[in-house]
């Protein structure tokens, strides 16, 4: 059927344009309708030709009509103009990020740190705020962020050396690993991100939490779980409690957060504990997870072509890396899903082996199938840590 514009049309279902070919025969259709129908367009033609030229720059308008019709909704928009629009809620895309890691300053009470350094066992340096004050019961814990930009892995103890002595100041300890870096913040992450943050209002206050949480700067995964029965659920989490999960955000941020937010009467339960001045100045004791790191490995077997080389064995180490990495709190390690990533989809490089089984390791130790994380678990994957053999080929 003929098409009778190729204007581009706004109506309830959203906006809609030709595409390229129905340009081109509606001008076709036009030319012919002047000159006869005798004439002759096709591609070899000059006329046919310039006809080309002319569908395509109509097709381009019609295009960036749609894309400027979409960049009106977050949901539908991308790149800048979804940066733009997410404003609206408060909220920003998030630039790159340092790892960060939560520590435990000892000391006399009332002691002075400024610009405080520690470093751990790998002599990576972790900066602290500013000024830090140790509190009257000794200890504070305070968020440190990396001196290099990256993901920076501090597992729990690492981190131990005082790189700034200071006169009262006692000892340095991590008791969960570091949050890792984050590149830029996606498209897709940033939607997500944003359909949480107009939760922050809700009716449900695990839902305003939630929302709260992920408009802080430098959270990157939260996940919140609530344990309404009398009795310990299949978490291992307390009756009547709540359990926040945060990986990223600054730990007073944080925890503040959590205290303005929380029902009243709900126990909080973590392994981090900061304590909160209410309105009134009693100190309350916020306690939330940060999440444990599970060290993900991979081997995997592969039957491949002549023109596969290690350069193509490392681009889908690199691809498996970065899937996993990506992935949320709690989350599944599927086997299947894997694949996707590592046949490098789209690449002609995908083309020179196949994937002829993967198999996950733990925190060290060979697991058979899939993996599913703790409710309070997220996974790390180096690329160094992914064993790839070749099997046979051709």
């Amino acid at each position: 059927m003929a098409i009778t514009s190729i204007a581009p049309v706004i109506n309830q279902y959203g906006a809609t344009a030709a595409t390229y070919s129905e340009v081109v025969e509606y001008l076709k259709d036009k030319y012919r309708g002047i000159y006869g129908q005798d004439v002759y367009l096709e591609n070899d033609s000059q006329d046919g030709q310039w006809i080309g030229v002319i569908a395509r720059v109509i097709a381009d308008c019609n295009t960036e009509v749609i894309n400027a019709y979409n960049s009106m909704s977050p949901s539908t928009s991308e790149k800048d103009a979804l940066s733009r629009n997410v404003k609206i809620n408060g909220i920003r895309r998030a630039v790159a990020t340092k790892s960060s890691v939560s520590v435990v300053l000892v000391g006399v009470a009332g002691t002075i740190i400024n610009n405080g350094i520690v470093s751990d066992k790998n002599s990576n340096r972790w900066l602290l705020p500013a000024q830090i004050v140790i509190p009257p019961e000794g200890e504070i814990i305070v968020t440190a962020t990396a001196e290099k930009a990256g993901a920076i892995l501090a597992l729990p103890n690492s981190v131990i050396t005082i790189s700034t002595p200071t006169r009262g100041w006692q000892s340095v300890n991590n008791l969960q690993a570091s949050t890792l870096g984050a590149p830029v913040e996606s498209d897709t992450k940033l939607r997500q991100r944003q359909a949480l943050s107009t939760a922050i209002p809700s009716r449900s206050y695990t839902e305003g939490i939630l929302g709260a949480l992920f408009s802080l700067d430098g959270v990157s995964r939260c996940k919140v779980y609530e344990n309404k029965k009398a009795t310990e659920d299949t978490n291992g989490l307390p009756p009547n409690s709540l359990a926040v999960v945060v990986a990223g955000g600054d730990d007073q941020q944080v925890a503040e957060t959590i205290r303005v937010k929380k029902a009243p009467g709900c126990d909080l339960y973590g392994n981090t504990t900061i304590i909160r001045p209410t309105v009134y100045g009693d100190p309350v004791e916020i306690q939330y997870w940060r999440p444990n790191q599970v060290v993900v490995g991979l081997k995997i077997e592969l039957q491949t072509t002549t023109d596969y080389t290690v350069e193509i064995g490392e681009q889908v180490k690199s691809a498996i890396a970065d899937y996993i990495n990506q992935l949320d709190i709690g989350d599944r390690i599927s086997i299947n899903k894997l694949f996707v990533p590592g046949g490098l989809y789209g690449a002609l490089e995908g083309r020179t082996y196949e994937i002829e089984s993967i198999q996950l390791i733990i925190n060290g130790s060979s697991k058979n199938g899939n993996y599913t994380l703790a409710f309070n678990e997220v996974a790390y994957c180096d690329s160094d840590d992914i064993d790839i053999s070749v099997v046979g080929g051709t």
